[in-house]
């Protein structure tokens, strides 16, 4: 009987998602994080600065497309970035990043090219050399998030993605002189399942 009702609710879950023509994307992607403000300031007074250094991303994305205009979509991103003191590299850095997007879209669902905005929010943990996002090692910031975007279907269940987006947050590490807000400009290309 137990099993029954687990099945009746699978499957009410799943013809009420078809009946309001809610669908999913997962997607892949990857290009170019590209940093501002990036000054991290210094450990003492009179010596040079940590800075940080733009590099690439990687990571993915799931969409639910839950009305026709407006959609949520959250994912993860790996963006690589190298540690700067006084202009010299001291090593790779991992900068992991969350995020939660809600999608404005300026055609309707199931249109083959579809124009977007985006608005949200987001962690970066900035792991520096050495350290390690899985032991807790890092600094975390939250911040908002916003860009501009087109999907493109190029078969019935696959599409290809432009994406602009500029998260905005703190600092990292409370180095004294580390006042303001970084800014990361993501600039990339995903290619997605659509159900």
């Amino acid at each position: 009987m137990r099993q029954i009702k687990h099945c009746l609710f699978a499957f009410a879950l799943l013809t009420g998602t078809a009946a309001f023509g809610q669908v999913a994307e997962f997607t892949v992607h990857g290009g170019a994080s590209r940093l501002s403000n990036t000054d991290m300031g210094s450990a003492a007074e009179g010596t040079s600065g940590y800075s940080l250094d733009s590099g690439f991303r990687i990571g993915f994305r799931i969409t639910l497309n839950n009305w026709r205009y407006l959609g949520h979509e959250f994912g993860y991103g790996y963006n690589r970035s190298h540690l700067l003191l006084g202009g010299v590299d001291q090593g790779g850095m991992a900068i992991h990043q969350g995020f939660y997007d809600l999608l404005a879209y300026g055609t309707p669902e199931g249109s083959r090219i579809r124009p977007f905005v985006a608005g949200g929010v987001h962690f970066n943990n900035y792991t520096p050399p050495g350290a390690s996002a899985g032991y807790g090692q890092g600094s975390t910031k939250f911040g908002i998030n916003y860009g501009a975007g087109v999907k493109a279907r190029v078969a019935n269940n696959f599409e290809v993605r432009l994406d602009y987006r500029q998260y905005a947050n703190g600092k990292p590490f409370g180095i004294p002189g580390n006042s303001g807000w970084t800014k990361m400009n993501e600039i990339s290309v995903g290619f997605g399942l659509v159900l």
